[in-house]
């Protein structure tokens, strides 16, 4: 399943899609890319004068590379791929770098289980530098 693929069947749209590309996907990892854009919504206020993307957006990020993307990879053989539901259940996640606007940033993560539709992976979230901003543990269950 290529990456443009994996995308178009993510559950979500613009103003709230954060991935631009999928680079790479196995049944034990995935890796993929998202610039945040100047404009985007959340700048606006965090922080006055000084923007600085939301450690809730960096994780949202991570989320739908990660996990979601990923999970789709894992169940592209489900004939109901297209009416997934997913829900995030936990995320463990360390801040170590801020990310600025127009900044790209490059998610690695990788598997450590997926069972019963349930799928836990370790993430990295990288900055332009590729020095780790975020790192952690996320998990989600997918309802086909």
């Amino acid at each position: 399943m290529r990456g443009e693929v994996i995308i178009s069947l993510l559950p979500y749209t613009e103003p709230f899609l954060f991935v631009d590309e999928i680079e790479a996907v196995s049944t034990q990892s995935i890796k993929g890319s998202y610039t945040f854009k100047e404009d985007a919504y959340f700048y606006k206020g965090h922080f006055k004068n000084h923007p600085v993307t939301p450690g809730v957006i960096l994780t949202e990020c991570m989320a739908q590379i990660g996990l979601v993307s990923l999970g789709i990879y894992l169940l592209k053989d489900k004939e109901q791929l297209e009416a997934m539901k997913v829900a995030f259940t936990s995320s463990n996640v360390s801040f170590l770098k801020p990310v600025y606007p127009n900044e790209k940033v490059t998610v690695v993560s990788e598997v450590k289980y997926f069972r019963f539709n349930k799928l836990k992976c370790h993430v990295k979230l990288y900055n332009q530098a590729n020095e780790i901003v975020c790192q952690g543990e996320l998990a989600g269950v997918f309802q086909v």
